[in-house]
């Protein structure tokens, strides 16, 4: 019996995996290794405030805390303002390697850090890895996945932030009872693991299809479409579909729609949409309360009763492979929800959740009620499940969806910088609160979570199904090519004509008729 047929490259590495699901799983896999890396540093930090061998050699009070952590955002910030352009001209591969050497060399210096200073400087230089990376993958991963797959290989990329945070919380919970700083010196320096492994996944991935229609690099842009989706087949109609859509809508952003700056997509009304969209859902990623859970988890716990480090970190860690799971189930699930109703269940469950840890710890809080307390503890758990079931995955889908692609590496770089100056306020406003005014804060945060919801249903546009390019057309009012909608063709409702295909030099004609 004969083998599948083998193809031949020209441009794309012969190390990058010829099945379509291989190289799926290895563009899946950058990912993976970003998320990891983020939500390893996220809850290293939460696990770090509430060890004492960390909190005694630097001395800490509410100020200096809330500083070491929040750090980062601010790296993040800074890297953010420059990353779109990172990832528009190096490339969305080149721009994830950066990131991870960027990262890497934070790392080192946090966990060799031998005074406050050196420590902050290594989360700032951590905080602007991530930035970068924050920018560039989510961007890469939406633009090179096949679409049928893109819901799901984007929800994972938050999802194994619980992956990241479960790692980290178990080493901490092995390396907390060390008497020496490695105590916290260890799990600062695993930090690099996740920066290497990303830098080698990269070896066997392509660059995106996108990015390399617009430096005009047309044949390499279809055997990268033929590699994802047929196993090198260029003639499949699936790909040519992809290709001719792709360089159909780049070519008229480069002529008619030409190439936007902020200023110029600011001024334009459909272009302001999109980018208030991704902007403003930074603020849903990282004020709905998620965060306070995750950085002040021993805070909430002291103020709900239970104030043993050791029980804190084994609750942490608990909480934290419960938030994967969820989060891992609904990513598979979130073509079938859709994206409004998904965000507007998630929130809706958060609100609920919010206010009973508010009244919960009112009540309860400074009793020794057990019940009152495992009351508490539960409603954490389930607001937690309730942010991963919706938000979680959403947080890089949604975003580069509603981009389109002359704005989308800027309109995640300013997505990310908005997310890391959410993030710094809740790291340097919300432990403040919480000393302050206590349980009322989570009453606070709930109600404002309800103006979220009202923002989703009232102004969101669904992306449910859709190519990138077919979004394009719910905002613009029309489709910047002649090809059918995807859907149209896998349903077999159109037949595909082809004609003339040099990729190099020539762009294939595709007609299409409509079957009867």
């Amino acid at each position: 019996m004969a083998g599948p047929q083998s193809y031949p490259r020209q441009y794309v590495s012969r190390v990058v995996p010829s099945h379509p699901t291989l190289v799926l799983m290895m563009i899946v896999a950058t990912s993976v290794a970003d998320s990891v890396l983020l939500g390893y540093d996220s809850s290293l930090m939460g696990s770090l405030n509430v060890m004492p061998t960390y909190t005694s050699y630097f001395t800490l009070n509410t100020a200096t805390k809330s500083l070491n952590t929040g750090i980062a955002y601010l790296g993040g910030t800074v890297s953010a303002v420059g990353a779109g352009f990172l990832t528009d001209w190096r490339g969305r591969r080149e721009a994830i390697f950066w990131s991870c050497v960027i990262t890497l060399i934070g790392a080192v210096l946090m966990s060799s850090a031998t005074h406050i200073a050196m420590f902050i400087v290594g989360r700032f230089i951590i905080g602007m890895g991530l930035g970068v990376a924050a920018t560039a993958t989510p961007t890469y991963v939406a633009e090179t996945c096949p679409p049928k797959h893109r819901a799901f290989a984007l929800g994972l990329y938050y999802s194994c932030w619980g992956v990241g945070t479960m790692i980290a919380a178990g080493i901490c919970y092995r390396t907390q009872h060390l008497s020496s700083t490695w105590a916290w010196r260890t799990p600062a320096l695993v930090q690099v693991g996740p920066s290497i492994i990303t830098a080698l996944v990269l070896l066997f991935v392509p660059e995106s299809p996108r990015w390399l229609v617009s430096q005009d690099r047309h044949a390499e842009a279809l055997e990268v479409l033929a590699i994802v989706n047929a196993e090198g087949d260029k003639d499949a109609p699936l790909v040519l579909l992809q290709y001719r859509e792709i360089t159909d809508t780049i070519a008229w952003e480069k002529g008619e729609g030409g190439q936007l700056k902020l200023k110029q997509a600011m001024t334009s009304p459909l272009n302001r949409k999109r980018l208030i969209i991704a902007i403003s859902f930074s603020a849903m990623v990282m004020l709905p309360g998620t965060n306070i859970v995750t950085y002040y988890f021993g805070t909430m716990l002291e103020q709900a009763g239970i104030t043993d480090p050791t029980t804190q970190l084994e609750i942490n860690i608990i909480l934290t492979a419960w938030s994967f799971i969820i989060a891992v189930v609904s990513s598979y699930f979130a073509d079938k929800f859709g994206r409004k109703l998904l965000c507007c269940l998630s929130l809706g469950g958060q609100v609920i959740a919010f206010y009973l840890v508010g009244g919960l710890t009112a009540v309860y809080g400074s009793s020794t009620h057990t019940s009152g307390i495992y009351a508490t503890i539960a409603m954490i758990f389930i607001y937690n499940g309730m942010y991963s079931f919706g938000i979680t995955p959403l947080t890089v889908l949604y975003p580069p969806e509603v981009l389109s692609y002359k704005i989308r590496a800027t309109g995640m770089g300013l997505y990310t910088m908005s997310t890391k100056l959410c993030g710094l306020f809740v790291t340097m406003v919300f432990p403040f609160a919480l000393d302050a005014i206590g349980w009322k804060t989570y009453i606070i945060n709930a109600s404002f979570d309800i103006l979220m919801i009202l923002f989703v249903i009232f102004y969101w546009v669904e992306t449910k199904g859709l190519t990138l390019e077919e979004v394009d057309e719910r905002f613009d009012g029309v489709k910047h090519s002649s090809v059918p909608d995807l859907e149209e063709l896998k349903r077999g409702k159109v037949d595909l004509v082809i004609d003339g295909l040099e990729p190099v030099t020539h762009v294939p004609t595709i007609r299409s008729g409509k079957k009867e």
